[in-house]
């Protein structure tokens, strides 16, 4: 386990994030805790779809204890990159903290802003393929499950899915990448 893993399990921890532009050049680091509830500080996150071989959809349902989007359906996986990390290492390790998986390469898709009064987030988007075991960490996360594309597009706008989870789908509909071979991003 990294420093910054077991650091992050201290609840006291304030994780340092990189305020950054529109275009990701780092501007400033702050606090989490100084970012979240401004909206116009702008943080990086990644979020990685996670598919299976025949083109369903894991997602994962938030805690009642995340101060965002609580008990919402969400993406399969997303979190923050913390101040000095690489997208790469942010997305390979939320993957295992989150769902406890590590599949071969996953493929960058797209970036796109994300904002509600809440914050303003710098999404890069990955996916990959996963037929595996999901063993899902507990304290973050009620619970994983399959969704076909039809089922997740009948749930749009119920209130049962989180709000940066819809606008996601909606990119990820709308780019239909599937395995679009783009320039992974450059941390700057």
């Amino acid at each position: 386990m990294t420093k910054l893993n077991e650091t992050k399990k201290n609840e006291n921890y304030d994780e340092l994030l990189e305020v950054v532009t529109s275009e990701g050049k780092t501007i400033k680091v702050l606090p989490r805790s100084e970012i979240h509830g401004n909206p116009s500080l702008i943080h990086q996150v990644v979020h990685v779809l996670v598919l299976n071989g025949k083109g369903g959809l894991f997602l994962q349902k938030r805690a009642m204890s995340k101060s965002v989007a609580p008990g919402k359906w969400d993406t399969s996986v997303g979190g923050h990159v913390s101040s000095g990390e690489t997208i790469e290492e942010a997305l390979t390790r939320e993957m295992e903290e989150e769902l406890g998986i590590r599949p071969d390469k996953p493929e960058f898709l797209y970036s796109y802003i994300h904002s509600n009064p809440y914050e303003t987030e710098l999404v890069y988007t990955y996916s990959c393929l996963y037929d595996g075991a999901i063993s899902f960490n507990k304290t973050e996360i009620d619970d994983v499950r399959l969704w076909s594309l039809d089922e997740i597009n009948r749930n749009i706008g119920k209130n049962i899915l989180s709000d940066n989870f819809e606008h996601e789908f909606k990119m990820f509909m709308k780019n239909k990448h599937y395995g679009n071979k783009a320039d992974t991003p450059k941390r700057t």
